[in-house]
């Protein structure tokens, strides 16, 4: 990793943290395509474990407010989720996985500004967490799913609720993608060297709560997102 291309994902994973311990979500949606673009080989191993170290802090800060029973629900979906996930990525071609990549980005951008508001009841709570884990283990990117099922939520109720059920979600995601090869010496160097910036972006995220509107953040994160995925896209054509 040249120290251009590092300062470039120290950045996106400074602020995809800000907006993951804000909000509950949008680590992946943000940072995936720009690391993608920048560094293919960190996608989703490395991603994964940035985010599991953010969701891991948020748990503990919104321990009170997470809802036990959504998550458990959810979880139920995800643990199939996570294994089609992972037999997926073994089979996709570089080329084939960043366009889903991109492709799954600007769905989660559609989606998630839609207003589309499904009603977390019992069977929707379990077929997002599945989606969620397919999504999540093949390309990093499981928030959108669990954002539309919980948006009725709001604040510490929203980040615990979602930073509980990604954190768990994540650590079997990651323990799936080892099974299978996906994990490597190269992914635990890239989730050293990003440690701090996520660590930061989570810093960040205290004064973000405080002072900003969450929405206009979630605005921004999906501009930013649907930007990604077109030049994601952009590249990927243009290199046929």
């Amino acid at each position: 990793m040249s120290p251009g291309g590092y300062c470039v994902l120290a950045v996106a994973i400074f602020l995809a943290s800000a907006l993951q311990a804000s909000i509950g979500f949008g680590m992946g949606m943000f940072a995936a395509p720009i690391v993608a673009l920048v560094e293919p080989a960190l996608i989703p191993g490395t991603l994964i474990m940035v985010a599991t170290l953010v969701t891991l802090i948020v748990v503990v800060r919104e321990r009170e407010a997470i809802d036990l029973s959504g998550t458990g629900w959810a979880l139920v979906g995800r643990v199939p989720g996570t294994i089609a996930g992972a037999l997926l990525l073994a089979a996709l071609p570089h080329r084939a996985l960043s366009l889903m990549l991109a492709a799954v980005v600007l769905g989660g951008v559609i989606l998630t500004s839609s207003g589309w508001i499904p009603a977390p009841r019992r069977r929707n709570v379990v077929i997002a967490g599945a989606t969620s884990g397919l999504l999540g283990t093949a390309t990093s990117i499981g928030g959108p799913p669990m954002a539309l099922v919980w948006q009725r939520n709001s604040g510490s109720r929203l980040r615990g609720t979602m930073s509980g059920f990604f954190l768990v979600g994540s650590v079997m995601s990651l323990i799936v993608l080892s099974v299978t090869g996906a994990v490597d010496e190269r992914t635990w160097r890239g989730f050293a060297v990003l440690v701090p910036a996520a660590v930061a972006g989570y810093l960040l995220s205290m004064v973000v709560n405080r002072h900003l509107n969450p929405a206009r953040l979630r605005r921004v994160a999906i501009v930013v997102s649907a930007m990604g995925a077109a030049l994601l896209i952009g590249r990927e054509l243009l290199a046929m």
